[in-house]
């Protein structure tokens, strides 16, 4: 006899805005020495927010200190600027550390506590 299936006790809330972000930085480096550069730096800001929330939520607060100098590196209201191949390289890191945030962040589902209906 077939029962009903688990409901999932986690989601991966982070997966989309990490996936989001690597494509933002990596789409990024064709505009990196440009004006239009600005818009990429406030997706990739503020999408690391989002992924600390995330994680936050997760209990993974290690990511904070990867995901924290990639919301501070990238802000767009008080530029840090960077140039060269050592940028270009932190693009990369970056994307990456998006993609493992996004993919290994385990968000718990809650149960109830929600208005019911009775």
């Amino acid at each position: 006899m077939m029962g009903t299936p688990a409901a999932p006790t986690f989601t991966r809330s982070a997966l989309a805005p990490g996936l989001l972000g690597a494509m933002a930085l990596l789409g990024g480096l064709a505009l990196l020495d440009s004006s239009g550069y600005i818009v990429i730096r406030y997706a990739v800001s503020i999408l690391a927010l989002i992924i600390c929330v995330f994680a936050w939520q997760a209990r993974s607060w290690w990511w904070l200190l990867l995901l924290g100098p990639i919301a501070v590196l990238w802000n767009p209201v008080f530029v840090i600027a960077l140039h060269g191949q050592g940028w270009v390289s932190a693009q990369f890191a970056a994307a990456l550390v998006f993609i493992v945030v996004g993919v290994l962040t385990k968000v718990p589902v809650q149960r109830g506590g929600g208005a019911g209906v009775d």
